[in-house]
């Protein structure tokens, strides 16, 4: 086989929200860093336009069986690094295992039936990441109640944000199938240069099932033992909170909807102060 990885170029800086920053603990980072390079290796392998379905699943599941095995191959060195640091923090593999399973569901599954189904794709595509981040804590499994919402949210932010460049560059939709036939829509519709009204009045739907899922969310930073996770946490909750505010007020498809640095810095440290303050983030 060819080389496993197709790396996009793409890093922890290009992302909506912060990924091992340094509000986490200091001697955390590096295996949060080390989750983030696999789930973003397996992520770019899947993404890539040029590998057929079945070469995206032959490289994912050679990432599966180093994760679990080890392996010497240095084309798989991201995936035998995590299971090194996942034996070293006591951190199941479960979670990096569900990811990989989104993944290959990405390399053949392209249309979400339901907000049911794409919630099923959320399991396994976004709640890991706030369940290994909550393991690595130390926090108690039960809390994976408010830290699933947040990550699914988190998701559904992104797929709204990319709709236009996931249909056009890998013809994905997550957009409820149901929803675009009870608005009249076809996914066609996600290659017009504006949201009509129909598109508007899904992306709407869309961003009231993330609201219900932040109720749950926004619990999170005051649940958690750890103050520095508290803080990470309070700080992603009120980014996810300005992102769906924008998508409300804008068109994703006619723009890109996003913060700048300057504004997520903002953001960021009116989170902080007012978690800090005591109040939520």
């Amino acid at each position: 086989m060819a080389a496993v990885e197709t790396p996009s170029g793409k890093g922890a800086g290009d992302e909506n929200f912060p990924v091992g920053s340094f509000l986490l603990p200091k001697p955390l980072r590096p295996h949060v860093a080390c989750f983030y390079a696999f789930a973003r290796a397996a992520d770019d392998i899947a993404d890539n336009a040029d590998l057929t379905p079945q070469a995206k699943l032959d490289r994912l599941a050679a990432f599966d069986a180093a994760l679990v095995n080890g392996s010497d191959d240095p084309d798989l060195a991201k995936p035998d690094r995590l299971r090194d640091s996942l034996r070293a923090t006591g951190v199941t593999d479960a979670h990096a295992r569900d990811l990989l399973r989104a993944f290959m569901q990405d390399a053949v599954k392209t249309r979400y039936e339901s907000w049911d189904d794409l919630m099923a794709y959320c399991r396994l595509s976004a709640s890991p990441v706030c369940r290994y981040l909550l393991d690595l804590h130390g926090e108690d499994p039960a809390d994976y109640a408010v830290s699933d919402p947040l990550c699914d949210a988190l998701q559904v932010i992104n797929h709204l944000q990319d709709c236009q460049e996931d249909y056009r560059e890998m013809d994905r939709v997550y957009l409820p199938l149901d929803w675009l036939a009870a608005a009249g829509e076809t996914v066609e519709a996600l290659d017009r240069p504006a949201a009509s009204e129909g598109v508007r009045q899904i992306l709407d739907q869309c961003l009231d099932g993330c609201e219900n899922l932040m109720i749950r969310a926004r619990k999170m930073p005051k649940k958690l033992r750890s103050r520095h996770l508290g803080a990470e946490s309070a700080v992603i909750i009120a980014l996810a909170d300005g992102l769906m505010g924008e998508l409300r007020r804008r068109d994703p498809l006619a723009e890109r909807v996003a913060f700048g640095k300057p504004r997520m810095a903002v953001v960021a440290i009116g989170a902080l102060l007012r978690f800090w303050a005591g109040g939520r983030g």
